[in-house]
């Protein structure tokens, strides 16, 4: 079965039982280039294209949120030609994608710091968040500069200035209201986190949402991830036995 075939949910696969929510963090674009003899940058290229490809997939199929880690605080680290060819990618990839994404009815929505993103980069943003505002079929979030210790910091700090201020008492602290305080407020914890590329660690991603998330690790580096290794990663998840803590047939599992 080839992934152009699979534009249709596999008959392998539950509908009942899918993700309501997949995250990703999208590892292996400079190790695939690489392995070509390419630039570091034909491989970020590449991975849009794999991107669309599965934000296509999760309509196709039927699930409702996707959130990808575009890139993280640590990332600015990395050469300043890279992340500047980066910052451009998402721009022009933004620019571009924006008529298709409105025409296929997903809304995005970004999580993380804009503070220190170019200007024109975060005029994209702006104007793709308003633009597809009302649509409904596919939630896809990009965690952009986003880092989960400076989110929860962030959220901490909040908290403590309205206490500080008397709008709150410690005592009305709860995990409800500290989630409202996330940049994914509103958005449902992921159901299931996919890593690709062989690494096996969180990176600083989504680490209070991931409490209670299913992970997939896979050695397919991001570029190559298809509908195929998808489905495969769906066949994986099904197959668990989630009792977020309780025993297997307790009614107080969700």
């Amino acid at each position: 079965m080839t992934a152009h075939l699979l534009q249709t949910l596999p008959a392998d696969l539950d509908r009942d039982r899918l993700p309501e929510h997949v995250a990703v963090i999208m590892d292996g674009n400079g190790r695939w280039a690489k392995l070509r003899g390419y630039p570091r940058v034909i491989g970020h290229r590449q991975g849009v294209a794999a991107l669309k490809d599965l934000l296509r997939c999760c309509k196709d199929w039927g699930i409702a949120a996707l959130t990808v880690y575009a890139f993280s605080t640590e990332n600015w680290q990395r050469p300043h030609h890279e992340v500047d060819f980066l910052m451009v990618l998402f721009e022009s990839m933004l620019r571009r994608e924006l008529q298709e994404m409105c025409q296929e009815g997903v809304r995005i929505a970004f999580a993380g710091d804009w503070e220190t993103l170019p200007v024109s980069l975060k005029t994209e943003m702006e104007r793709a968040v308003a633009a597809t505002a009302h649509n409904q079929t596919v939630q896809f979030t990009v965690a952009m500069n986003y880092g989960s210790r400076d989110e929860i910091l962030r959220v901490c700090r909040q908290l403590a200035e309205a206490v500080r201020q008397g709008t709150l008492t410690p005592h009305d602290l709860n995990e409800h209201l500290f989630e409202q305080h996330l940049y994914t407020a509103g958005l449902s914890d992921p159901d299931l986190l996919i890593r690709t590329s062989g690494e096996m660690r969180l990176s600083n991603f989504m680490l209070w949402q991931l409490a209670y998330t299913e992970i997939y690790f896979t050695d397919i580096l991001w570029p190559d991830f298809d509908r195929k290794a998808f489905h495969a990663a769906l066949k994986s998840y099904q197959q668990r036995d989630r009792r977020f803590g309780t025993l297997k047939g307790d009614p107080a599992a969700p």
